[in-house]
């Protein structure tokens, strides 16, 4: 089924289009759901960026053509999610609490196939004991028989980035298909998550998951020389704004939420200063007469200008209750198709609003939409109101 607002993109809006999917786990069916309402629109990304399990499903939607994106991240899903009769049920979600424990734990001792086993006990040699303790080998199969490299490597109409830390230098690295060959490793990289599992080696460094320096790769998509205007779709994994813990399992879901989505605040927000700055170039430029134009100062100035408009769209997981501090590790099928009809409602609904495409004041390079949120608050406010407003006398 077409989304709402399949026809409703008008020609005079023609900014380029990135998908930036955040680090999460087993979150992350979330953002498959988000990519399965945009691909039959006229919003399909041609760049695409991930960091930890968005990189992996940022590498499947990059390394298929459209027809075939949707089909490989729902066979991914279902082949790393732990069997369940559950499947096909659409009123299964949301888990009960005690079935969301028991598969954390199932993925705790036994892995995920497809993705990641435990380490056999003679790897616990105490003279070379292991720096993991999963092995991930078995995700680069997966990789190889859902993702085309060649396609990403030689397809400039769809760019992928994906983001890791180096273990040694602690210097954080994207590996961008247009500017180097991308390889399973490269994915793999971003998705190793320590002390679970190991460094991935590229060219003789070492990597980790690029989530623990930046659990999400907006930065680079906006940043990046030379900018051009684009509309950004930026799916996170973990809510800023969230209810007050009621146990002591609520306040680390809560922690993990706190860390992981202040650290994308920050990057929007110090992006939106930044690029205020550089539009005050350009007004300021505009003032200047000509005799001051052609100093080397101002010359230097007018490098950090821009004219570049951003639209930032944020698309956010927000569960319908709390999940505890394991929910990124709860592989559960059940559990999986709910995220994923979540996060395909909420694109649906977003799509369907798309206040990007009203008009922009001049002066503003960078608009941050979250129509979800802002439905939300909607609603909490109509019903404050109506419990709050008595009858006329």
């Amino acid at each position: 089924m077409k989304s709402p607002n399949a026809t409703k993109q008008p020609s005079s809006y023609d900014k380029k289009v990135a998908l930036v999917l955040q680090g999460g786990g087993a979150l992350g069916s979330y953002q498959a759901g988000v990519y399965e309402a945009l691909a039959d629109t006229k919003y399909a990304p041609d760049w695409v960026a991930g960091i930890s399990i968005g990189a992996i499903n940022a590498a499947i939607i990059a390394g298929n053509p459209p027809a075939d994106r949707v089909p490989r991240l729902r066979t991914f899903w279902k082949t790393i999610t732990a069997p369940s009769a559950h499947w096909e049920a659409p009123n299964c979600w949301p888990f009960n609490i005690w079935e969301r424990h028991a598969s954390a734990l199932r993925t705790l001792l036994f892995g995920q196939p497809g993705f990641f086993h435990p380490r056999l006990p003679v790897e616990w040699n105490p003279l070379a004991p292991p720096v993991s303790y999963y092995d991930t080998s078995s995700l680069q199969a997966t990789l190889l028989q859902l993702v085309d490299f060649d396609r990403i490597n030689r397809d400039k109409d769809v760019r992928l980035s994906v983001g890791a830390v180096n273990v040694r230098t602690a210097r954080f690295a994207y590996f961008d298909s247009a500017e180097i060959t991308i390889r399973p490793e490269h994915i793999m990289a971003s998705a190793a998550l320590p002390p679970g599992f190991p460094p991935i080696e590229i060219d003789g460094e070492h990597y980790w998951d690029g989530g623990l320096v930046s659990n999400t790769p907006l930065q680079h998509v906006l940043d990046y020389y030379p900018r051009r205007s684009r509309l950004t779709f930026q799916v996170d994994l973990f809510q800023g704004y969230g209810q007050l813990p009621q146990s002591l399992q609520d306040v680390d879901e809560r922690i993990s939420d706190i860390r992981y989505a202040s650290r994308t605040r920050l990057n929007t927000d110090a992006f939106e200063q930044r690029h205020a700055v550089r539009f005050a170039i350009n007004e300021l430029e505009a003032l200047l007469p000509e005799s001051i134009k052609k100093t080397p100062q101002a010359k230097r100035l007018h490098e950090f200008g821009c004219v570049t408009e951003m639209d930032i769209v944020q698309v956010i997981y927000r569960p319908m209750s709390p999940l505890g501090p394991a929910k990124d590790y709860e592989f559960g099928r059940s559990t999986m198709t709910g995220r994923w009809n979540q996060g395909k409602d909420d694109a649906t609904v977003t799509l369907a609003a798309a206040p990007w495409l009203d008009p922009s004041p001049p002066e503003v390079g960078v608009r941050v939409f979250d129509v979800v949120h802002d439905m939300l608050i909607s609603r909490q406010g109509r019903h404050v109101q109506s419990s709050t407003t008595t009858a006329p006398p």
